[in-house]
């Protein structure tokens, strides 16, 4: 076992999914806000609604999983 994941070329590849995880992950809570009869942040911070909130984290795990897997 050597310490092939130093190399230069790995860490860019991984900058670079890391990079396009959070470019998908952005553009599918945007078009997850643009779905939805009201505005999210404006329920969720200045409303303080919860359950909102809950759902919306969950959404965000389940985006991020579906990322992180496809970029697998």
């Amino acid at each position: 076992m050597g310490i092939e994941w130093l190399k230069p070329a790995v860490i860019f590849g991984s900058l670079i999914y890391a990079v396009i995880g959070l470019a998908v992950f952005w553009l599918a809570f945007l078009l997850i806000d643009k779905l939805t009869p009201y505005d999210l942040w404006q329920e969720i911070v200045e409303k303080q609604n919860m359950a909102l909130g809950l759902v919306v984290a969950a959404m965000s795990l389940g985006i991020c999983i579906i990322v992180a897997a496809a970029i697998h």
